[in-house]
């Protein structure tokens, strides 16, 4: 009877364990709302200070969120190599919701892995380069891209040298920098 009791106590006990990590790694922090104190983590400036789509990363070796001007520094933080990886959220500006490309809105957020990404449009990020531009619609990319061009891709499939390319021929010091360091086949 001892026996059979100590082999389902060793049973259960790695069943229960894992239970309890599925619902810590379900758990994704919730967005939280942009204000005039969120600072750009490459351009070191007010988010607010810039149109267009912005991002927010949830990384669970820091306490805070890291905040980006512009969703394209949002998707080259998950590419470059010097940055964290224990990503546990990544939001940005959900644009079909936004009111207006000025004001993207503070809280309209939409989790980026679960987004669609116009690039190669007419629209420029807050710093003037490329932008990934973020819908929760198919159909709100599809008018956009209507009205301003480029093309629909999911988050996996926006091209690192899109990113992490230089801007008008000058090297983007807040991003290609740190992409000197580029994994191989980029």
């Amino acid at each position: 009877m001892r026996h059979l009791a100590r082999v389902a106590l060793i049973l259960l006990v790695p069943l229960a364990l894992a239970g309890c990590w599925e619902k810590q790694a379900a758990q994704a922090p919730s967005p939280h709302r942009m204000t005039a104190e969120d600072i750009g983590h490459y351009c070191g400036m007010n988010v607010f200070e810039h149109p267009g789509p912005k991002g927010h990363i949830f990384v669970a070796s820091l306490i805070e969120p890291v905040w980006f001007s512009s969703v394209h520094d949002t998707i080259a933080f998950t590419m470059l190599p010097d940055e964290p990886k224990d990503i546990q959220a990544i939001y940005v500006s959900d644009m079909g919701k936004a009111p207006s490309w000025d004001k993207p809105g503070a809280d309209n957020w939409v989790e980026a892995r679960k987004a669609v990404f116009v690039i190669g449009s007419r629209a420029k990020s807050g710093m003037g380069g490329n932008e990934a531009v973020p819908f929760s619609e198919r159909a709100a990319a599809e008018k956009f891209v209507g009205e301003s061009g480029g093309r629909i891709v999911g988050f996996d499939q926006v091209p690192r040298d899109y990113v992490l390319a230089s801007v008008g021929g000058q090297r983007r010091a807040s991003v290609d920098d740190e992409a000197g360091a580029r994994r191989p086949n980029d």
